[in-house]
């Protein structure tokens, strides 16, 4: 029995996909359940596995864009799986005197030889460098090649090197070497996405600085009981993530979008966190983080960020969303404008932590500063709601004791 293979719905409004690669050959023998291909979706990267066992027939190329419901291969059930069977030696022996190179002939010497003996157009001093020459072309980061010899059978002379000059754009010496590889489906959907922010909202973007010495007073002091008791570090996310939530709480349109001719507007937070996978970026979503402890956000945190750097993550767990964090602190950056997630209305800037002078009480301090960076959406968002969200974010990190934790460290640790 011929079984047609057809490509299964990774999630709603899902049209397509794309072969990323094939893990087996045509004709090969595959296990019911084994994993036959990776397919990427606009969203994620998926695993197809075989229906049945049998005999496949690949009906899609790798880089083919393959409809939802649409054929990608056969399998032939009723195939028996193959033994395994002895390489036949014979044949090897055979292939390999035909194979042998054969002496040459008397004819094929005497034109090899007149072949060697025919007079060359230059001679092999043409283009060769004196010792001399070589030093000051060295010098100069000039190829040999991109000189014209002027002494003796067209060597190259000390005084030839010493009046080369590289020509604008002329190579000189490096390597300049090229290569093409067609982006994936899921970096084709993300670069599309972010050109339409560019061009259909009014992003804005605002900017705060704020002193993390509290926050690393907390964890200094906590993070070993934190960790102990819940399995899980007691990092920045957490910290980010709730006053996140007040900030969102306090002012709603931040937490919003527009369909059309009307804005939604949300009573809950589903903030998603941007995180660096084996694909690109991807989103998770932490859901109903109003409702999360510290802890729970943690732990959140880490079983996504798992499960998007293993290529595990489903299109379920990266849908929705009304507010996105961004981290580039983790890679270096000081400061940037992060691009709105559509069709979120604002997304939140974390950069690295720096040592900074400020002031404090009227005296010159050295803290840890973290500059962060709001952008968002003026067709919704007023420049009011948008100064007065990153100051509440702001005013959280800096007292996380009285906003955060209600004066209770133990209690919103759970300790």
């Amino acid at each position: 029995m011929i079984l047609e293979m057809k490509v299964p719905s990774p999630g709603e409004s899902i049209t397509e996909v794309e072969i990323a690669s094939w893990l087996v050959k045509d004709g090969d023998y595959v296990e019911k359940d084994q994993a036959i291909a990776e397919v990427d979706s606009d969203k994620a990267t998926l695993e197809l596995p075989a229906e049945e066992s049998g005999i496949i027939t690949l009906k899609a190329e790798e880089g083919d864009a393959v409809a939802v419901g649409e054929v990608v291969c056969l399998i032939d059930t009723s195939a028996a799986k193959p033994s395994a069977k002895k390489e036949d030696t014979s044949t090897k022996e055979e292939v390999k005197k035909e194979t042998t190179e054969k002496p040459a002939s008397p004819a094929a010497k005497e034109e090899n030889k007149a072949a060697k003996q025919a007079p060359a157009k230059e001679s092999y001093a043409t283009g060769t460098a004196s010792p001399a020459a070589k030093k000051v072309l060295a010098e100069k980061n000039i190829s040999a090649d991109a000189v014209k010899g002027t002494g003796r059978d067209g060597r190259i002379t000390k005084e030839d090197a010493v009046n080369a000059k590289p020509s604008m754009g002329s190579p000189t010496g490096g390597t300049r070497g090229e290569s093409r590889s067609k982006l994936s489906m899921l970096r084709r959907k993300v670069a599309e996405r972010l050109v339409t922010v560019k061009n259909e909202t009014a992003m804005l973007t605002t900017f705060n600085e704020v002193d993390m010495s509290p926050i690393f007073e907390l964890r200094e002091q906590y993070k070993e009981d934190f960790k102990d008791k819940h399995g899980v570090g007691l990092g920045f996310m957490s910290f980010f993530t709730l006053a996140v939530v007040r900030a969102l709480e306090l002012f709603p349109s931040v937490n919003s979008m527009i369909d059309g001719k009307e804005m939604i507007s949300y009573d809950f937070c589903d903030i998603s966190i941007a995180v660096s996978g084996p694909k690109g970026l991807m989103v998770p979503v932490i859901r109903n983080a109003e409702n999360l402890s510290f802890r729970g956000v943690e732990a959140e945190v880490k079983r996504l960020a798992i499960r998007a750097r293993e290529g595990e993550i489903t299109v379920d767990e990266m849908t929705g969303g009304t507010f996105t964090i961004t981290n580039g602190g983790v890679f270096g950056s000081m400061l940037s404008t992060p691009i709105i997630n559509p069709p979120q209305s604002a997304i939140l800037g974390m950069h690295n932590i720096v040592e900074r002078p400020v002031v404090k009480d009227g005296n010159i301090v050295v803290a840890p500063i973290m500059y962060v960076a709001l952008s968002y959406d003026h067709r919704i968002i007023d420049g009011k709601e948008s100064v007065g969200f990153l100051v509440a974010v702001k005013e959280a990190l800096e007292n996380p004791i009285e906003l955060l934790m209600e004066n209770d460290v133990n209690k919103a640790l759970e300790l």
